[in-house]
């Protein structure tokens, strides 16, 4: 069977209306196709409050190995970055995803990240009260079914590096 390993970490947020961040993620891969052999698939990084700078820094440590019997249903990493403000209280700031590089090597990705622009008083009140709205089913970020429907509110951009180990591909029959 082919494995590919993944190996990094998500190095932090840029670009988000206020600072203290953190980040939810998950790896989501076709069960089908895809079995974790080790490592974490989610998790939720630390709060980040920088004193200067707008870049919040998560340094979120990223190693997963999978083993695959396909190429179908290939691994994509979402998010869900998320801001707490003074009094403790998570406020949802945006949704972000990439897919897996599909090829081995060391990479940079900024992921692109966005929120669900809501009715005029939606805007208004995450305005003025906090709020934003959110998706009923976060599967839809990376699914694409119905996505082109959404209007969306830019965000910001998450920042990771990646290693890509690939094992076995060519043994069966798998060229790149």
């Amino acid at each position: 069977m082919p494995y590919v390993h993944i190996i990094g970490d998500i190095v932090g947020a840029s670009g988000f209306p206020s600072q203290s961040l953190f980040c939810k993620w998950d790896v989501v891969a076709d069960k089908r196709f895809w079995e974790k052999l080790e490592g974490e698939i989610e998790g939720q990084t630390q709060t980040d409050c920088p004193a200067d700078g707008e870049f919040a820094v998560f340094a979120h440590p990223i190693d997963i190995h999978y083993q695959t019997s396909s190429i179908s249903g290939w691994p994509k990493f979402s998010f869900q970055i998320w801001h707490s403000d003074f009094f403790g209280r998570s406020e949802f700031y945006g949704y972000g995803f990439c897919h897996l590089p599909t090829k081995p090597g060391d990479f940079t990705l900024e992921v692109a990240c966005w929120r669900p622009q809501g009715t005029f008083y939606e805007e208004l009140r995450h305005h003025f009260l906090g709020g934003a709205p959110q998706l009923r089913n976060p599967e839809l970020v990376y699914s694409g079914e119905d996505r082109y429907r959404l209007k969306t509110v830019t965000m910001g951009t998450v920042h990771l590096q990646l290693s890509v180990v690939f094992k076995d591909f060519a043994r069966h029959g798998i060229q790149w």
